[in-house]
């Protein structure tokens, strides 16, 4: 990969970050304001209900921040880009697709049938 290329891919991720970093302090700043006051107990169970799920969504994004990180660490050990599995390097509209990819299309959709098969077990 060409250092153009790893510079755009460097940046994708930095933003990408920074976005997801930006909405977690939106979400934080709300959970600050104090409890639910909502008089109605279908309101407040409804409510309560929404808060959980941006909670879960807020985990599913800390996960996420940890994969770019590695990305970025990949960019800088100069792995970036290149399978984990077999070494080849993973196609640029695959990375486009899913920036933090570690793995080409192919050992990706071999991984999952393993997965797949040793669940079913």
């Amino acid at each position: 990969m060409n250092p153009q290329q790893l510079a755009f891919f460097r940046r994708l991720l930095t933003d990408w970050k920074k976005s997801i970093v930006a909405e977690s302090e939106l979400t934080l700043a709300s959970l600050q304001d104090g409890p639910l006051r909502e008089p109605d107990l279908t309101d407040r169970a409804s409510s309560e209900t929404d808060w959980a799920i941006e909670l879960r969504t807020r985990d599913r994004q800390r996960k996420l921040i940890a994969k770019i990180d590695a990305a970025l660490r990949r960019i800088d050990e100069g792995e970036y880009g290149y399978c984990e599995v077999t070494g080849e390097p993973i196609s640029i509209g695959r990375l486009i697709a899913r920036p933090i990819a570690t793995m080409t299309l192919e050992a990706q959709e071999r991984h999952e049938r393993n997965e797949r098969v040793s669940r079913d077990d």
